[in-house]
C-alpha cells in the first residue's frame, strides 16, 4: 500500500514535471516569440525608419535637382534673355543708328536741303560714306539727320537696311575725344618730349594706336601721342557738315567775301596728298593754292613755303580771306584759309577731307594776309 502510494506520488511529481515542463517551454517559446516579435518589430520600424529616411532624402534630393534644374533653367533663361536683348540691339543698333542710311556718291559729296526739292536752301553736305539717321521717306527724297544736319537728301544715293550696315563695318573710324580743357600731343609717348601742339577740349583726333597709357594720333597731317587719361575713345561713323552761316565784319571786301564762299562750298570734298583738285581731292596748300587761284593769286605748293608770302600780321587782326598756319613746334606743316566768326576751312586729313574748324583748334604759328585790298 505505502508502494503504490509512493509510486502514485512519484508519478504524480513526474506528471507534475512533465506539466511544469511543457509549461516553461510553453513560457519559454511564448518569449521567444515575443522576443522575436519584438525584435521583427524592432527591424520593421528601423527598416521602416531607414525607408522613411531614404525617400525623405530621396524626396529631398530630387526636389534640390528639381530646384537647381528651375535655377539652372532661370539662369538660362535670363541669360537668353540677355543674349535675345543684346542680338536685338545690335540687330536695331547700328553704332547709334536704329535706322541707318549712308552716302554713296561717286565724287563730291551729297547735298542736304531744307526741304524735298533741288531749289530748296542747303542746310548741309555729306561727304561719302558720311552716316545719317532715316527719318521718313518722301517721294525720291529721303528725310535724314546727320550730326548737326537735319534735311532732306535724293534717295538714289543712300543705301539702307543690311546694305548700309554691312558697309558701316567698311568704314566705322576710332577716334579720341579732348576731355580736358588742353591737351598736349606729343612727339614721343612721354612727358619728358616735346609738344606738337596743342588741342582744345571737345576736338576729336583720328586714332593711328593704341598703346599702354597713350594714344598715337593723327592730326592734318601730323601725328603725335596723347595721354590716354585725357581722351574718351569711341567708334563712330563720319556725319555731315554743316554749311556755318558765314559773318563779317565792316569793311571787308567784296572779293574776301566771294573768296571765302567759294572756298566753303567745296566742304566735304576729299583730302588727298599732294592734290590740287577742289573737287577730286587736295592737300592743305593744294586747297589754298586753287582757291586763291580763281583770284588769280599764284601761290607756291607748299604751307611751309606759303607762310612765307604776303605780310605777317597778328591773329586778332586777321580777316576773311587770311591764311592760318599751324605746325609741329615751330615747324609749319598745314595751312588754312580764315573765313570770319572764328572759324578756318581747310583740308583737314583723309578722315575728315575738307572741313570747317575752329580758328584755334591748334595754336596757330603764324597769321598771314595774302589779299592786299
Amino acid at each position: 500500500m505505502k508502494s503504490k502510494y509512493i509510486r502514485a506520488i512519484c508519478l504524480g511529481a513526474a506528471g507534475l514535471l512533465v506539466i511544469s515542463t511543457a509549461a516553461i517551454n510553453n513560457h519559454k517559446q511564448s518569449e521567444d516569440v515575443t522576443a522575436r516579435a519584438a525584435v521583427t518589430s524592432s527591424v520593421i520600424e528601423e527598416s521602416a525608419e531607414t525607408v522613411d529616411a531614404g525617400v525623405t532624402a530621396g524626396i529631398a534630393s530630387v526636389t534640390a535637382q528639381a530646384l537647381a534644374s528651375d535655377e539652372d533653367v532661370a539662369t538660362v533663361s535670363d541669360t537668353d534673355t540677355e543674349l535675345t536683348a543684346a542680338a536685338q540691339e545690335e540687330v536695331t543698333s547700328v553704332y547709334g543708328y536704329t535706322n541707318l542710311g549712308i552716302a554713296v556718291v561717286d565724287s563730291g559729296n551729297l547735298n542736304v536741303r531744307e526741304a524735298p526739292g533741288t531749289d530748296a536752301t542747303l542746310v548741309g553736305k555729306m561727304p561719302n560714306h558720311a552716316a545719317c539717321e532715316v527719318l521718313g521717306v518722301d517721294g525720291e527724297w529721303t528725310q535724314i539727320q546727320s550730326g548737326e544736319v537735319t534735311g532732306y537728301v535724293k534717295s538714289e544715293y543712300l543705301v539702307t537696311g543690311n546694305e548700309a550696315a554691312a558697309l558701316a563695318e567698311q568704314i566705322k573710324e576710332t577716334v579720341a575725344k579732348v576731355t580736358t580743357t588742353t591737351l598736349y600731343v606729343r612727339e614721343e609717348p612721354n612727358t619728358d618730349c616735346n609738344i606738337v601742339t596743342s588741342m582744345p577740349m571737345g576736338e576729336e583726333l583720328e586714332v593711328v594706336e593704341q598703346l599702354d597709357g597713350w594714344v598715337k594720333v593723327s592730326i592734318d597731317s601730323d601725328e603725335g601721342y596723347v595721354s590716354a587719361d585725357y581722351i574718351e575713345i569711341n567708334t563712330e561713323l563720319p556725319t555731315a557738315m554743316t554749311m556755318t552761316e558765314v559773318r563779317y565784319g565792316q569793311g571787308v571786301s567784296d572779293v574776301r567775301v566771294d573768296l571765302v564762299s567759294y572756298a566753303c562750298q567745296f566742304v566735304g570734298n576729299p583730302y588727298v596728298w599732294g592734290g590740287t583738285s577742289l573737287t577730286r581731292g587736295a592737300d592743305c596748300s593744294g586747297f589754298v593754292m586753287s582757291v586763291f587761284a580763281n583770284y588769280g593769286v599764284s601761290l607756291p605748293h607748299s604751307s611751309g613755303s606759303q607762310a612765307g608770302c604776303g605780310t605777317s600780321i597778328s591773329a586778332s587782326e586777321a580777316q576773311p580771306g587770311d591764311l592760318f598756319f599751324y605746325g609741329n613746334g615751330s615747324r609749319i606743316n598745314h595751312v588754312a584759309i580764315y573765313i570770319g566768326n572764328g572759324q578756318v576751312v581747310h583740308a583737314s586729313s583723309p578722315r575728315t577731307g575738307i572741313k570747317i574748324s575752329g580758328a584755334y583748334y591748334r595754336n596757330p604759328v603764324k597769321v598771314v594776309r595774302v589779299l592786299q585790298d
